[in-house]
């Protein structure tokens, strides 16, 4: 574990997690009205654990699909409350709520890691 890291602990990677899912959730307002399109999001805990490296997924049945990480074109689908007759399963209510949480997610982790940044400054300083 280096100086940053010891410093800032998980906070770059909740940030860069939380940008991600805003990406996937904005896609998926994008293609509300796209025949077939399949709403994704991530687990955002076992993305975190991964990226932080918590734990390690286990691959259970060889029919699994490994995961190493979340990448732009990963992600899990979402089972719709209601699916529509042409196949696209993005439920806009559902994507709105989902983005406002996670921007108020990341508003919160960006001030976190915005207080850590100046409380360490302030000690650098001898203040």
């Amino acid at each position: 574990m280096n100086v940053i890291d010891k410093v800032f602990g998980i906070s770059p990677s909740v940030l860069a997690l939380r940008s991600q899912r805003t990406e996937m959730i904005s896609a998926n307002l994008a293609n509300a009205d796209t025949p077939g399109y399949k709403a994704k999001d991530i687990d955002f805990q076992a993305a975190l654990g991964r990226a932080t490296g918590d734990y390690e997924l286990l691959q259970t049945n060889k029919a699994h699909m490994t995961v190493n990480g979340i990448d732009k074109d990963e992600g899990m689908y979402r089972v719709p409350v209601q699916p529509s007759l042409d196949g696209n399963t993005v439920e806009t209510d559902r994507e709105h709520g989902a983005f406002m949480e996670n921007a108020i997610r990341y508003q919160a982790s960006l001030d976190f890691l915005g207080a850590r940044i100046k409380s360490t400054l302030q000690t650098l300083r001898g203040e």
